[in-house]
């Protein structure tokens, strides 16, 4: 799983340039014909990260239920975020990896409830929720990228 959790990693670094580089206005912005801005998306990610392998492990998520109600699958920006808010989920994109790789490590992941997701695959595993996660990641850098040259 250090490959996959590699991945990830990654995948997070690339996340955090666009809140590093670009302003709390872009960041916020939800360009003509889109549904949602750059910042929901990268909280989106960390969000079903943590619904995909911990809450289907039957385990406490890192993030708040608040911050799940926020950005969860069929969710949409209510109102843009503050600099501290930003500052906030610019964090959690490594301290969850990290503690997931720890907790995973430590064989925290006993169980899981099989969960069929929207490309018709069904997880059975923590294994492949975390690997199942880097195809939505990319999904959602993707994404990025398109509201980036939006702006």
């Amino acid at each position: 799983m250090d490959w996959a959790f590699d991945i990830t990693l990654k995948n997070r670094q690339l996340l955090k340039s666009f809140i590093e580089n670009l302003s709390l206005k872009q960041l916020n912005t939800i360009p003509e014909g889109f549904k949602n801005n750059i910042i929901w998306n990268i909280a989106h990610v960390i969000v079903t990260q943590q619904l995909l392998v911990y809450n289907l492990s039957g385990l406490k998520t890192i993030v708040s239920e608040e911050m799940i109600a926020s950005y969860r699958k069929g969710t949409k920006p209510k109102r843009d975020l503050t600099e501290a808010e930003i500052d906030a989920v610019k964090n959690l994109l490594f301290s969850t990896i990290e503690k997931t790789k720890e907790d995973y490590k430590a064989k925290l992941f006993q169980t899981y409830n099989q969960y069929t997701v929207t490309t018709k695959s069904t997880l059975s595993n923590v294994e492949e929720a975390i690997e199942f996660n880097n195809f939505h990641e990319g999904i959602h850098l993707g994404y990025i990228l398109a509201l980036r040259k939006s702006l």
